[in-house]
């Protein structure tokens, strides 16, 4: 008898070849393939006559092939096969590009259900590439059809056939998680329901109720195991920290810091003297000077006998984080070493020595600082830089360098408070919401591609006053293929260099390079040798080039608002006014309205509090938050209620009974959730 762990090719129809195509997906057992969400869904419930199509929009006709599809090869690796249907009301011209096949399987006569986007006129109605099946049969249309993500070897009705039959060989064993009490106050259906529901629903009714239970859930265990680990961290001790004075760190910086940061310090302060190890993350705006928050903790453990590591996730950031923090921690008496994977042998040996023997107090690096060979004489506090380019796993490898050490994370991704107290459940939060002052405000402009060389005469003029210039392509996954990144960016390079800019350096980022080619570049950009960059959002997280000052992100409607805001800072890091100009030709209303809020605001979390409050397609965390399980059905971005009321049930919960003695099942699920990070609750 089959359970939730049998291996996928003993599902029916599925098979060896066909398994190991799913395997790609992450899909290996009963459970993966039933826990494998559609990314869309088509309604294919209405069946239209042929008259009644409308040029541009999608439907289902019923149609009679009127006679032998003919077949033509029109070049090399090109096939056509021509047919005619027809109904009662009209004819449809349908086309198959490259399907041979259908020349034979469609046959005079028979009538068949055609779905796909209808072309032509009044006069004429066409289709290409529709998806075709028999009359009476209901996989692909007559139904609401589920869409999945695939890749090569699997097709749309090879997943859905196979989830049908995962489906109805599980009906009797799936448990169900959540505790009667909570499903029944909670007002949610069974798991089995839910489960089903949300691969076929038969309306949209029951595809919101599946999608609600299962979301909850989701969060619902999230949050218990973000419990778990905060009730575990406050259990571990260490030696509190002595007050220390840092009147002198004050009086070395060549500026005064913000309240905010001046708050954000005092809450370190109080971590660091509380005997519990600190797990804080310090959140802030693009430029607000989250680095010397860093410095101020990094001080403080020095004075008390530790050393300090900040983990950068590039070497080029590992460099420039050097650069502005040794000097001044030196005026201190501090002594710092760089660790990256560049240094020669002997760099490496001497840095290593010197961190060992505790000669030097502060270690700045990449993943080098979590190599097996580093050993720190007393490390007390770890920092890291980008909270979401950093997985647990390498969190905790460096913490494992010390003993108990205190953690601060650093994320200029900012997001509404709320949130971050929620997504962060294992971290206490910090947030410097008030720049510097003198940091200047980014001009911002949204306009259409018929701006383009006027855009790009602004580029030449900002050179010419001795600037540099960013720009931006965007990436659109077409045919659920992963796309090709550097195709895009090297073409638009290219055509930059050869017919606008051929008298200017152009060079380009994306990230399929291997990370020292992208380092090099963005080291000649720096240095000023790069007059202007191409890149992908690769540059999100990147150095700080002081004299970019123009920011141009193509298609701009495709990236979320906090996206941009990212992008955004790249440029005014220096002395000179800078500029942003995103450019779309999206004409939605909505659309349009997400791009103003760009240019209204250079708040950072009023911005974050917009992407929220319009739904759209930014995403807080990059591709998803590093460090959390990866959410498979909720969506952060607009399921904040829900995740309130699944954190308030998780709490209510784990008051009653903290160690889940009373529900194995729920204990089971969140330790599944969290196996594979690198805090486990077991």
């Amino acid at each position: 008898m089959a359970d939730l762990s049998t291996d996928v090719r003993y599902i029916k129809g599925v098979g060896e070849q066909k398994a190991k195509a799913l395997e790609k997906l992450g899909i290996r057992t009963l459970q993966d393939l039933i826990s494998y969400f559609p990314r869309a869904y088509d309604d294919r419930r209405q069946v239209v006559k042929i008259k009644d199509l409308r040029d541009g929009e999608s439907a289902c006709v019923e149609a009679m092939v009127a006679a032998a599809p003919t077949l033509s090869r029109i070049r090399k690796g090109l096939e056509l096969v021509k047919l005619r249907a027809v109904d009662e009301s009209g004819t449809l011209d349908i086309t198959f590009f490259n399907q041979a096949y259908r020349k034979t399987s469609l046959i005079p006569g028979e009538t068949y259900t055609f779905y796909g986007k209808s072309e032509g006129n009044l006069l004429r109605k066409a289709m290409t590439n529709p998806v075709v099946e028999k009359e009476g049969r209901r996989e692909l249309t007559g139904r609401i059809v589920p869409v999945y993500p695939l890749t090569a070897g699997i097709s749309q009705l090879t997943l859905i056939r196979a989830m049908e039959q995962g489906l109805a060989a599980c009906r009797d064993l799936l448990t169900d998680p959540l505790p009667d009490q909570v499903r029944q106050d909670h007002g949610l259906c069974h798991s089995g329901y839910a489960y089903e529901k949300i691969h076929f629903p038969g309306d949209e009714k029951e595809l919101e109720t599946a999608r609600r239970r299962l979301v909850f859930e989701e969060l619902f265990l999230l949050a218990i195991g973000l419990k778990k680990l905060r009730r575990r961290r406050d259990g571990l001790h260490c030696r509190p920290f002595e007050d220390t004075d840092l009147s002198s760190f004050y009086a070395a910086l060549p500026f005064s810091l913000t309240g905010a940061q001046r708050r954000a310090i005092g809450e370190i302060l109080t971590d660091l003297a509380s005997g519990r190890p600190m797990n804080r993350l310090v959140q802030g705006d693009v430029g607000s000077g989250k680095t010397m928050v860093a410095a101020a903790a990094m001080v403080c453990a020095v004075r008390n006998g530790r050393q300090a590591a900040l983990m950068a996730p590039t070497e080029i950031l590992a460099e420039q984080h050097y650069q502005g923090l040794a000097p001044l921690l030196e005026k201190l008496g501090i002594t710092c070493v760089l660790l990256t994977g560049s240094l020669t042998a002997k760099q490496r040996r001497e840095a290593l020595g010197r961190l060992e023997r505790g000669e030097a107090q502060v270690a700045i690096g990449t993943h080098a600082l979590i190599s097996a060979d580093v050993a720190y004489h007393h490390l007390g506090l770890v920092v890291t830089d980008e909270q979401h380019r950093f997985g647990v796993d390498q969190r905790a490898a460096l913490s494992a360098k010390g003993e108990n050490p205190h953690l601060l994370v650093m994320s200029a991704t900012p997001i509404p408070r709320t949130l971050a107290l929620i997504i962060y459940g294992d971290l206490d939060v910090s947030v410097i919401d008030e720049l510097p002052p003198g940091r200047q405000k980014i001009d911002t402009f949204a306009v259409t591609s018929a701006y383009r060389q006027r855009v790009w005469e602004f580029i030449r003029k900002e050179v010419a006053e001795g600037r540099q210039a960013y720009v931006i392509c965007s990436m659109v996954e077409e045919n659920d293929t992963i796309p090709d990144e550097r195709k895009a960016v090297t073409e638009y390079a290219g055509m930059l260099q050869e017919q606008v800019f051929p008298e200017l350096k152009v060079g380009y980022v994306h990230g399929r390079m291997k990370a020292k080619e992208k380092e090099q570049v963005m080291a000649a950009f720096a240095a000023g040798e790069v007059h202007i960059l191409v890149s992908t959002t690769v540059v999100e997280v990147g150095v700080d080039v002081p004299n970019a000052t123009v920011m141009v992100v193509e298609d701009a409607d495709r990236f979320g608002l906090s996206q941009l805001h990212q992008l955004r800072g790249r440029v005014g890091r220096g002395k000179h006014k800078s500029y942003c100009i995103l450019i779309s030709d999206n004409r939605n209303e909505e659309t349009r309205a997400r791009l103003q809020v760009m240019t209204k605001t250079g708040d950072g979390f009023k911005i974050a509090e917009e992407d929220l409050r319009l739904r759209g397609p930014g995403d807080f965390f990059g591709r998803r938050q590093h460090g959390l399980p990866a959410l498979k059905v909720a969506d952060l971005s607009c399921d904040v209620a829900l995740l309130q009321e699944a954190r308030g049930a998780a709490e209510e919960l784990m008051a009653k009974d903290p160690e889940l003695r009373h529900y194995p099942l729920t204990a089971l699920r969140v330790a599944q959730m969290f196996a594979d990070k690198g805090d486990t609750l077991n």
